[in-house]
């Protein structure tokens, strides 16, 4: 397939089925930040609404950076993965020290901060400044396999690294934002519609049971936390119906890891 005809194939289906979602209303790198560390392994349809909330609760990066650890879990509530809210106050609290609020402009100022990977620091580049950058994610691996490795089963798996070469040659280097919103809205039209074919990847893996596992455990006693920071540790032990030690253990971590911070 030729890059325009490739390119048109993507363009023709986002003109007629793209999605309305809040972040592409803004080019505001802090807001886009706040989405793309909320959408990491969280579907958009529960993003699209606790997205909202939370910036209307911390609307710029000064405000989450003095916000209340107890007051961002709260805001964060239904998203899971706590671990990501703290990650991003961290962040904040980075800008606003050495960057004195001004949000950076480079790939290789984003990708310094702490919390900021790669691709988190190249679709902040792409939908904040839209400028040109090769990033992979689950629905842009998804069209790619799709369309050009369409005969490979799922006992030959593909290594991103031979997708980041066509993901570099096809892109649309003119409006990397538009380009790049196409290709994902192209994604999850065919996760919906075909056996999604991010299985073929080499990087594909399953979801492990959510039930019982140390998620739940850490989510649950985060929720009592959330509902009232004046708990003691032996009061949320007794409550929760897992084995005192596990959720000890865990309490712990969770304190460790700043939790617990008022």
């Amino acid at each position: 397939m030729t890059k325009k005809a490739f390119q048109k194939k993507i363009y023709q289906h986002y003109e007629r089925e793209k999605r309305s979602l809040p972040w592409r209303k803004t080019v505001d790198p802090y807001k886009i930040l706040v989405s793309e560390v909320m959408l990491q392994q969280t579907q958009a349809s529960r993003v699209k609404e606790k997205y909202a909330l939370f910036i209307k609760k911390f609307p710029s990066v000064g405000a989450l950076a003095r916000a209340h650890t107890h007051d961002i879990l709260v805001a964060w509530q239904g998203l899971g993965y706590n671990r990501r809210a703290l990650s991003l106050k961290k962040t904040a609290e980075t800008i606003i020290s050495q960057y004195k609020g001004i949000f950076p402009k480079t790939y290789e100022e984003l990708v310094a901060l702490p919390g900021i990977g790669p691709y988190t620091a190249n679709a902040i580049m792409v939908f904040a400044y839209n400028k040109p950058a090769v990033m992979i994610e689950t629905n842009i691996r998804t069209v790619f396999i799709h369309f050009f490795f369409p005969k490979v089963n799922n006992s030959q798996k593909i290594p991103d690294r031979e997708l980041m070469s066509l993901i570099e040659k096809y892109s649309d280097t003119s409006n990397p934002r538009q380009w790049y919103n196409a290709l994902m809205d192209y994604g999850a039209y065919l996760k919906e519609t075909t056996i999604n074919p991010s299985r073929r990847s080499l990087h594909y893996t399953k979801q492990s049971t959510f039930k019982g596992s140390v998620r739940q455990i850490r989510g649950a006693i985060i929720k009592m936390y959330v509902q009232n920071p004046k708990l003691s540790k032996r009061t949320i032990m007794n409550a929760l119906p897992y084995t005192k030690e596990v959720v000890e253990t865990q309490y712990e971590k969770l304190k460790k890891e700043n939790f617990f911070i008022k």
